[in-house]
């Protein structure tokens, strides 16, 4: 029995208040859910491009370990933040230290934590062999390198001046990387110019990209960190429903990619988008138009089709909306009339991926946008009305499954 409680929530937000390199001079904040994010989101592409060759029951498996491990390591960061790495890395080769500190790290996540039952136990066993080279990990440690590196690009110019460290920080990201050849993808994807390279800066940037702009918030999230909100949300709720693997794992990329269209046209707010009966078309239909000019058809023409084709399994292209159930039977997509109907297709040989329970998701991490803010003592007409709305829309939603009621009740 899975049990989500106002904690668990919190506890994936606060990468939002955590800044990175943050004994830099930074352009702008690096946030630590941001790079959760865009680390996840290049994990997704290799665990495709690797993965492709293997049954299907071992490929879903593989997925499972990718997402979890990304949780999994995600958590115990959220823990030791004000670790530096080189400090980090001395306390891992000293097996009794790094014990003690895994131990501390695991006693702080328990209360949030351990209500998710077996997830809780595969976690901790996660952290008790932390040296096991597995494919899930070695994907995970590639992804995490570029994403620092791509965030290392950023800062290295205002730095290298006068900060002795920045030539050995920057020689350590390739020298790390240059072990991982064997990784399908990796090697276009730190090529500069290909599809896939093109692609992964994509993704970087919508941490460029500030939401609820209208409304100043602390902490202000990003386009890409509410993206990892929403689809480590997606994975705990998939978890409580009983989702089948392949289930779960669509539901945490769908999450993961959900808002990738607003890096071609910024995020506007939902008011804006409603305020005429023509406009959401129109948006939807820029989206889709720039995503094939500027991301798809680069891929297809390198040879990533079959990449092109789960990222649009994810996003809902064929189906009308990454918000509409659907599941892939015998290599056809077709939707699913609602979350108890998607229940009698419960099965990893349908692929089945939510549509209204991500879209619960969605909202709920908008709503914890909000409610930090005004908690933080931030707070504009424009946040209250938003969290009176997003308060409305949770509380009408058709899922009983997912016990929003007395979940939403704790944050009165």
């Amino acid at each position: 029995m899975v049990t989500i409680r106002k904690n668990l929530l919190q506890l994936i937000f606060s990468g939002a208040y955590l800044l990175r390199w943050n004994d830099k001079l930074r352009p702008v904040e690096l946030l630590e859910i941001d790079k959760q994010a865009h680390k996840m989101l290049l994990a997704c592409v290799l665990w495709h491009e690797n993965s492709q060759d293997l049954p299907p029951a071992q490929r879903v498996a593989l997925a499972s370990e990718v997402i979890e491990g990304g949780l999994f390591d995600y958590f115990y960061r959220l823990i030791i933040t004000d670790v530096k790495p080189p400090i980090f890395y001395k306390i891992k080769k000293n097996p009794k230290q790094f014990q003690r500190l895994t131990e501390h790290v695991l006693s702080c996540l328990e209360p949030a934590l351990a209500p998710l039952g077996s997830f809780w136990e595969r976690l901790c066993r996660w952290h008790a062999t932390p040296d096991t080279d597995t494919p899930a990990r070695r994907m995970l440690t590639a992804a995490h390198l570029f994403a620092s590196q791509w965030e290392f690009r950023l800062i290295e110019p205002l730095n290298a001046p006068f900060d002795e460290e920045m030539g050995d920080i920057g020689q350590s990201f390739p020298d790390r990387l240059d072990t991982f050849t064997e990784l399908l993808g990796l090697a276009a994807m730190r090529t500069p110019g290909t599809a896939l390279a093109r692609l992964a800066n994509l993704c970087g940037q919508l941490r460029f990209q500030t939401r609820w702009t209208q409304a100043p918030r602390i902490p202000a999230t990003s386009v890409l960190g509410h993206m990892f909100i929403v689809a480590a949300y997606a994975y705990i709720f998939s978890l409580a429903v009983a989702a089948c693997p392949a289930r779960a794992c669509n539901n945490f990329f769908c999450g993961l990619f959900h808002d990738l269209p607003e890096v071609l046209t910024r995020d506007i707010i939902s008011p804006v988008k409603q305020s005429t009966s023509e406009l959401p078309q129109l948006i939807k239909d820029f989206e889709a138009s720039e995503l094939e000019r500027r991301v798809f058809a680069p891929l297809r023409t390198e040879g990533f089709t079959s990449l092109v084709t789960r990222i649009s399994y994810y996003l809902g292209l064929t189906v009308g909306s990454e918000f509409q159930e659907c599941v892939c039977e015998n290599g056809q997509i077709r939707k699913v009339d609602g979350f108890a109907a998607l229940t009698q297709c419960n099965r990893d040989e349908l692929d089945p991926k939510d549509g209204q329970l991500i879209k619960i998701c969605d909202n709920l991490a908008a709503f914890l946008e909000v409610h930090s803010s005004i908690r933080n003592g931030v707070s504009s007409p424009h946040l209250l009305e938003a969290s009176i709305r997003l308060l409305t829309k949770l509380r009408e939603h058709p899922l009983p499954a997912l016990n929003l009621d007395a979940l939403l009740a704790d944050f009165a």
